[in-house]
């Protein structure tokens, strides 16, 4: 056994590029050509292959680290053939390079008697980018910072994503230049005209002009290099419109290039299935998602919902009376998106019960004078979140997601319940984490907590996220029951009526009794109506004796 360096390959004239992942730990076995790690220009992500098959003794990087050709990254063990046979192909490589070094002195010689391009009259300034008008939004959080400091960027490449109501926005470079300092960090809350970070701005007919006459030198000289050899699982899939895009508040994962790219395009990145490392948005990603949807545009009539099917072409309402158009708020849209989206992919069936609820109105309501001392307000929805919970537990086809690319069920080993929440500002749905593990009087104060905020539109995009189910109630408006759309990737929702008095038939004679109206919406791919009828049953036990949630 020998060990032999790992040294950053070609590089295809990049230079200092970033290494974002780390595909290899120290002692693992490799073949040659596998690869080690993942490194990333504005470019492309590129893989770097094992020179050699062997086992990696160090890696002397991290992620983060610039690299550039040459560059030592780690050490490997390698056979003594194994060896020789890497240092007879380093030796084939270094002969070949001096053949075509051989090859072109008259080029190079041309390249020399060309005069150097003049320096015209330039030079730099220093500037403090500050933040633009946000549409009319104060204190929005920064939920991504796009750039680093030493990046030199092109005007209108992203700066930073904000985040407002349930929508993100990039913040735009004014200047093409390179980022001193940043100034800001994520978490904080931007308004218009603070500062943003430092940057230097070369001027034209600066530096950038010599660096601009030898490209094309460069461009040249990586034509007549041989075709890199295509990496393994790199190539992007067709975008269809099955893709799930991420929750709001999900980070996109895409370098400034990408991002420019898709502004160009006009292409929202969150509905774009990255290809990259660790799901990362690269070019290709982009073209080919802009390729798919013009397909299905065309295959649509011209008139195209992003499903397929042909959509609605409308009138001009004008003709029939006077009419006033307004822009949906950026929340309005987002919930007719997913809620177009939920009906169009799954397959709904709703199952009805009944829950008599008088035992636990009487508890309930029996508790008003210790919700006082506690200042916290017991109403039905702490019953409803515990006899849910308990029901996930019991019933655990219910607390699933589907993955329909990969054909498998995803199944959860956590219970976390949204709790749907009509606000001035239109429907928004928090989440109870571990539900099953909290109390009544805790969930009481929780989901006050958090209703509260959602009315004031200070709900964070982390308390909007990672729920298995979701109760949403018009008990406190009316009707009878209704039909509630689920929240996809969950495969349920349990809908909530006015509870009204009914006569009650006991054995002997009718009786009033309190009855809440359930509607239980499913997911007919993951769970079949037998166990629907299971689910809303147990609830109506639950909640009929709330003594069997503590059991």
């Amino acid at each position: 056994m020998s060990e032999q360096e790992i040294k950053v390959p070609d590089l295809g004239g990049a230079d200092e590029v970033e290494i974002i992942e780390i595909i290899v730990s120290e002692g693992d076995s490799v073949e040659e050509e596998d690869p080690i790690l993942t490194v990333e220009s504005d470019k492309a992500s590129v893989e770097l292959p094992a020179p050699f098959a062997g086992k990696i003794a160090k890696i002397t990087v991290k992620v983060g680290d610039k690299v550039s050709e040459g560059d030592v990254v780690g050490m490997m063990e390698v056979s003594g053939d194994a060896g020789g046979s890497g240092e007879t192909a380093g030796q084939e490589q270094e002969e070949a390079k001096s053949e075509e070094k051989a090859e072109e002195p008259s080029e190079a010689e041309s390249a020399d008697s060309k005069p150097a391009p003049k320096k015209k009259s330039g030079g730099s300034r220093k500037e403090t980018v500050k933040v633009p008008s946000l549409d009319g939004f104060d204190n929005v959080p920064v939920i991504e910072i796009n750039v680093s400091e030493g990046d030199t960027i092109d005007a209108e490449d992203a700066l930073v994503t904000v985040e407002s109501d349930k929508a993100t926005m990039e913040v735009p470079s004014p200047y093409a230049g390179k980022v001193d300092k940043i100034l800001i960090k994520e978490g904080d809350k931007l308004s218009e005209g603070d500062d943003l970070l430092e940057m230097t701005i070369v001027e034209e007919g600066g530096e950038e002009e010599e660096e601009a006459a030898a490209e094309p030198a460069k461009e040249e000289k990586a034509q007549s290099k041989p075709a890199e050899k295509p990496k393994r699982d790199a190539a992007p899939q067709p975008q269809g419109a099955t893709y799930e895009p991420p929750a709001p508040g999900t980070k996109v994962h895409a370098g400034p290039a990408v991002r420019k790219l898709a502004r160009e395009l006009g292409a929202d990145l969150t509905r774009v299935k990255g290809s990259g490392p660790k799901g990362r948005i690269v070019k290709d990603d982009v073209h080919a998602y802009v390729k798919s949807q013009l397909q299905q545009a065309q295959q649509g009539g011209g008139v195209a919902t992003g499903s397929g099917i042909p959509g609605v072409k409308l009138p001009d309402f004008s003709q029939f009376g006077e009419v006033e158009r307004e822009s949906m708020s950026r929340m309005m849209a987002a919930t007719a998106t997913n809620m177009q989206r939920s009906w169009l992919n799954v397959p709904h069936v709703t199952q009805f019960d009944d829950a008599d609820i008088t035992e636990m109105e009487s508890f309930r309501k029996a508790q008003k004078a210790a919700g006082e001392k506690k200042g916290v307000k017991m109403t039905p929805l702490p019953f409803l979140l515990k006899a849910c919970a308990a029901a996930l537990a019991e019933l655990p086809q219910f607390n699933v997601s589907l993955d329909m690319e990969r054909k498998e069920v995803v199944r959860k080993k956590y219970i976390h319940i949204g709790i749907a929440v009509d606000t001035p500002h239109g429907l928004m749905v928090p989440v109870i984490r571990d539900v099953d593990q909290k109390g009544l009087w805790e969930l009481a104060a929780e989901s006050a907590e958090l209703a509260q905020k959602a009315r004031d539109k200070q709900l964070k995009p982390a308390e909007m996220q990672g729920a298995c189910f979701t109760i949403t109630s018009l008990g406190g408006i009316g009707g009878t029951a209704f039909t509630p759309i689920v929240n996809t990737p969950e495969v349920a929702i349990l809908g909530v009526s006015k509870a009204a008095m009914k006569p009650v038939w006991d054995g002997k004679e009718f009786q009033p009794r309190l009855m809440l109206p359930l509607s239980l919406s499913y997911d007919h791919r993951a769970v079949n109506g037998a166990d629907a009828a299971r689910f809303t049953s147990l609830l109506t036990q639950l909640l009929g004796d709330i003594r069997t949630l503590l059991l």
